[in-house]
């Protein structure tokens, strides 16, 4: 066990790395960061900020020689920076875990491979892997392989002519071609798996999105059913076959009554932010808990739930940039503000998310959007 007041690293200075400074500190340890950005949301509450790029390995020295153990808390760090530090020091997840989430090809083979839940797709590297698509992939979505989220690098092409000017417009990156489900509705499943392989999966959530960002998640899931048992069941088997250690999050499409994954996210995932107020033990202080060696927290919910997102629309009334009304969210006695602490609000950048808990989960989330509404959250 790596035991307080141990330094642990994060590579990483978003909210997810924020939170989990916080936990951190809360259980006695010391955080480093390592982001480049100057106003790192993690750097302005870690004991020290180390600004520097992910391939900087003069930073990467430093920081292996000054934490015991280190965690990431988004998929696009380079695999070989996680392989680099691991020749030092402990490094969960692992660069071969997080390799495959961060890759959109590699992670539906991987799927397909361990024959867990997928939707039908193709690989698309050229214009020629388009024109040999299996025409009853149409309509389908275009989606670059790296570096794509919250709606980023995708398009829906019905066609294989919109799926060849896209490939055009994406300026032939690999992309994954996938065929357009009919959707029911949408869960994830946050989970932590130790170094023993024992596993806690929170609370499935239903999502609801906006313009492809993550609007509201509520649960218990009111439309899962049976399907809530049946997503924790696949993602405790997605981290068993990627021998992943760490907190992860795992999106599912609802098809037809049938579960298909979506995307694999090798961190602690927005859609578990409700945990932070409605569980025993949050996503962040399992994702410390894990990278220490120590036993995993219990992740019941003690409380129904429902999470909104607060984007940096928000911020802004026609041209005229203004901070929101707090004091609307701050009058309702069961809900929980969190801002990140981000230097600039801009349109759809996540600035902050608040949770309205309580036993009657239909109350809840009445409740929960009345105050999106309140605060100015528009249905799109």
């Amino acid at each position: 066990m790596i035991l307080p007041p141990a330094t642990l690293g994060m590579l990483g200075g978003g909210q997810l790395g924020r939170f989990f400074v916080a936990a951190a500190h809360e259980m006695g340890y010391r955080v480093w960061v390592l982001d480049p950005d100057a106003h790192s949301p993690a750097g302005q509450i870690a004991e020290r900020h180390v600004r520097a790029g992910y391939d900087d390995y003069a930073a990467l020295d430093e920081f292996a020689a000054g934490c015991e153990a280190v965690t990431t808390e988004f998929e696009n760090v380079p695999a070989g920076t996680l392989d680099y530090l691991a020749k030092f020091i402990p490094v969960r997840p692992a660069a071969a875990a997080v390799a495959v989430c961060q890759d959109r090809i590699a992670e539906k083979s991987f799927l397909r491979d361990n024959c867990l839940p997928h939707g039908p797709f193709a690989v698309i590297r050229s214009d020629d892997d388009i024109r040999r698509a299996d025409a009853a992939l149409f309509p389908a979505i275009l989606k670059v392989a790296r570096f794509g989220y919250d709606g980023k690098g995708q398009a829906t092409v019905g066609t294989r002519e919109e799926a060849l000017l896209a490939f055009g417009h994406f300026k032939g990156e690999p992309c994954v071609l996938e065929q357009r489900l009919p959707l029911d509705y949408e869960v994830s499943v946050v989970l932590t798996r130790d170094e023993n392989g024992e596993i806690r999966c929170f609370p499935t959530g239903e999502n609801r999105h906006t313009r492809g960002i993550l609007d509201v998640s509520i649960v218990p899931a009111p439309a899962a059913g049976g399907a809530d048992d049946g997503a924790a069941a696949v993602a405790a088997r997605i981290a068993e076959r990627l021998g992943y250690i760490g907190t992860m999050g795992v999106e599912f499409f609802v098809s037809g009554g049938r579960l298909i994954v979506n995307e694999m996210a090798p961190r602690p995932h927005n859609s578990g932010h409700y945990t932070l107020d409605a569980c025993v033990t949050d996503q962040f202080e399992q994702q410390v808990r894990a990278l220490c060696g120590l036993p995993l927290g219990e992740a019941r919910a003690h409380s129904a739930a429902v999470m909104v997102n607060l984007l940096g629309d928000l911020w802004y009334d026609g041209e005229h940039y203004r901070e929101p009304d707090w004091a609307r969210l701050h009058a309702v006695p069961n809900l929980k503000l969190h801002l990140y602490g981000k230097h600039h609000a801009r349109p759809g950048r996540k600035m902050g998310h608040f949770t309205v808990i309580g036993t009657d989960a239909a109350g809840v989330q009445a409740v929960a959007l009345a105050a999106r509404a309140a605060i100015g959250i528009r249905d799109q």
